[in-house]
């Protein structure tokens, strides 16, 4: 893939020393580790990277590939907070001006810039050049919610009360394990969707971008790394289109749907 020569944005202080600090602090794992402390990072790996940012702010939120009761919507965002990756509002709009502009100049982490800047280096940057026309427009079905604006608002606060609750549970390697380290692979994961999954896969679509289908990437992200399927389908709730193209976030709103709780679920059955 040819890389953009481009000036790149300037470096965030603030967010580039909010991401190392968390890496670094991660690293005091290895000094708390604990089966205990495993088990509770891989499960609030699945709540936070699983239910909240891949079914709640990708699928729900930015596609609105199905509904569910807004008690159940909420929850969802609250859990994709927890991940630390902004607030719902500017998730989503950054997201839907990826699709816009997916892998050209002006899309956020494209590896058309190489696959550092896609994978990690633009959240270490300043990247945020959107018109405040262009990004009203992209969240106008969240922007009035005071939901949704107090969780951008206060993006640290869940995972300050999570902390506490983890201390109170099981001392400092619930914390370091149940945050640090669980922070630092739901964001490796995320990101490589941003960057594995358009570089290397296959593409069963022609599309106007690189993405590509991905099966580790996939097993990683409960279904995300199919991701030539989703850039063909924006809207559709399922990922993994061929049989052999496991999709655990579908299989989710599949057993939500078995019970009416998730509805109007958008599925593209496209003719082979």
């Amino acid at each position: 893939m040819k890389k953009e020569k481009s000036t790149k944005p300037p470096i965030s202080w603030v967010s580039a020393s909010f991401i190392i600090g968390i890496h670094l602090i991660a690293l005091l794992g290895f000094f708390t580790f604990n089966w205990s402390a495993l088990t509770l990072c891989i499960f609030l790996y699945w709540i936070t990277g699983g239910l909240g940012i891949t079914l709640g702010f990708h699928r729900l939120l930015t596609h609105r590939s199905f509904q569910v009761p807004k008690w159940l919507e909420y929850f969802l965002a609250l859990c994709g907070t927890l991940a630390l990756q902004s607030g719902p509002i500017t998730w989503v709009a950054t997201h839907r001006h990826h699709h816009k502009t997916s892998d050209t100049y002006l899309d956020p982490h494209s590896p058309t810039k190489g696959f550092w800047w896609s994978h990690m280096e633009w959240t270490l940057r300043d990247v945020w050049f959107m018109p405040k026309l262009e990004y009203s427009t992209l969240i106008s079905d969240l922007s009035n919610d005071k939901f949704y604006q107090f969780l951008n608002k206060n993006v640290l606060l869940p995972s300050f009360i999570l902390s506490t609750l983890l201390y109170l549970l099981g001392g400092w390697s619930f914390v370091i394990w149940g945050i640090f380290v669980r922070l630092v692979l739901t964001w490796h994961c995320t990101w490589l969707v941003n960057s594995a999954a358009h570089i290397w896969g296959y593409r069963t679509y022609d599309t106007d971008d690189n993405s590509k289908n991905n099966w580790w990437v996939a097993l990683l992200t409960f279904g995300e790394g199919w991701h030539n399927n989703h850039h063909k389908f924006q809207s559709s709730a399922r990922h993994g289109i061929k049989w052999w193209e496991f999709d655990l976030t579908y299989l989710t709103i599949s057993f939500l749907g078995l019970f009416k709780i998730a509805k109007s679920i958008k599925i593209i059955k496209p003719n082979y």
